[in-house]
């Protein structure tokens, strides 16, 4: 059977996704493009309204695949999956498989039981009280340099404007001899580079399923493993970041010299409205010890624009906060409600037009940033982990593209004609382009 799998949202739907993947090729299956594929596997996102919509636009497109295949069928997991759950099967009665983040363990069989089950079909949404452990599925070649590993899911901090505890649930952790066990296997296989997973990373082990393991204490114990050269992690909530896990930046050195940290907004009044529990003069506290543990860290963020009461004044505090720390890059949204949430019940809602212009002044100022952030990098050494070739080229020689420490991306001309894939490279960096670097391997 032949299998696609297509990702939409956050890194922990990516990661999904990829042991999904990694799980079927283990059972014999082949990964194919859309044309031939048996099976599609949607791994969905709801945390804004337009991916959701992407979502149900895509699925008409893959309608044109069954009706000239009969037998093939789609499995919808993730957030939108586990918001309207089965009446996927309704509107759509070619998905035969809908799944949510709990039930992700369980998807692949499910798929495979579904291939020879023609009128079955199956739904996996409900939650659970533990981390629902996965199987390994440690496959060689379908292994890269880099590794995703899940260390909790669901969240129980329900910010007013936040979808995530109603789709993903509440918060469990996973054992951590568990997660450390996951990273020794990959460190084992070649794996240079582990970024762990959750919705607030910071919170690891503070709930009822944790085994008193702290999260800085995991770092410590992942960080120690022969083999993995870079350590990151997301998402973090600034209100659980603790000092244990920003002095872990000056002690561990293969830490990555990078943080998201989202921060929604630079105005305590619509901090509070949001429910996110700190204010900005505790933020940029953190800010000012992660420097003095790592001065070179290299921050991004989260804003939402336009949130239900954001005033004039409230956004003009958002981009003072933003020049202020210097963000590296930054993910900004106009504010949408979802369902179910706080949010969506608040009044003085902000007009469509005064969020796009806000947004607009918002990002201006932030690649303006980011263009900096990038030129300081022109003339310095960086080490950069090999992702694959690049688009990008400079006369006869081979171009290849990476990340370096800061996770920003290099692109770089080599000598060398071996395939540089999965390597980590020393490049001297020589330009700096709008979004990205340019390069010379030394």
């Amino acid at each position: 059977m032949k299998f696609h799998i297509l990702t939409f949202g956050c890194q922990m739907n990516v990661g999904d996704s990829d042991w999904i993947r990694r799980s079927l090729l283990a059972a014999d299956w082949k990964e194919s493009g859309e044309d031939d594929a048996d099976v599609f596997i949607v791994n969905t996102c709801s945390v804004r309204e337009k991916p959701e919509q992407k979502v149900y636009s895509l699925l008409g497109r893959l309608a044109r695949h069954v009706a000239r295949r009969p037998a093939v069928f789609v499995a919808v997991g993730g957030c939108v999956a586990q918001q309207v759950g089965e009446t996927l099967f309704q509107r759509f009665p070619f998905v035969r498989l809908v799944f949510g983040a709990d039930g992700v363990a369980n998807a692949p069989s499910a798929i495979m039981r579904l291939a020879s089950e023609s009128g079955t079909r199956i739904s996996l949404l409900d939650f659970t009280d533990r981390y629902p452990e996965r199987a390994a599925a440690f496959v060689d070649d379908a292994l890269t340099a880099q590794a995703f590993v899940n260390i909790m899911q669901g969240c129980d901090n329900y910010c007013a404007y936040c979808i995530v505890p109603f789709v993903r649930g509440r918060q469990k952790s996973r054992s951590s001899d568990e997660v450390v066990a996951e990273c020794r296997e990959f460190a084992a296989r070649g794996v240079k580079e582990i970024t762990l997973l959750g919705q607030n990373v910071n919170s690891f082990g503070l709930d009822t399923a944790g085994d008193g393991t702290s999260f800085a204490q995991l770092l410590e114990r992942i960080a120690a493993i022969p083999g993995i050269m870079r350590l990151r992690f997301t998402t973090s909530h600034p209100k659980d970041l603790s000092d244990d896990v920003i002095s872990a930046f000056g002690r561990l050195s293969n830490l990555s010299s990078a943080l998201h940290l989202p921060l929604q907004s630079g105005s305590d009044h619509v901090l509070k409205k949001m429910g996110r529990r700190y204010t900005i003069a505790t933020y940029l506290e953190k800010v000012r010890k992660l420097r003095e543990a790592r001065p070179d860290i290299a921050l991004t963020t989260d804003i939402i624009v336009g949130f239900p009461t954001e005033t004039e004044d409230d956004f003009r505090e958002t981009v003072e906060v933003v020049q202020t720390v210097g963000f590296a890059g930054s993910y900004s949204f106009m504010y949408c409600d979802r369902p179910g949430t706080a949010a969506s019940r608040l009044d003085s809602k902000v007009e469509d037009e005064v969020k796009a212009r806000r947004l607009a002044e918002l990002q201006a100022v932030q690649e303006k940033l980011t263009q900096t952030h990038l030129c300081q990098a022109v003339g310095t050494r960086q080490r950069v982990l090999v992702e694959g070739a690049s688009s990008n080229k400079d006369g006869s020689l081979a171009a290849w593209r990476g990340r370096d420490e800061y996770g920003r991306v290099v692109n770089f001309t080599c000598s060398s004609s071996a395939d540089m894939t999965g390597s980590i490279c020393d490049v001297d960096i020589l330009e700096a382009k709008k979004h990205s670097l340019w390069g010379k391997a030394v």
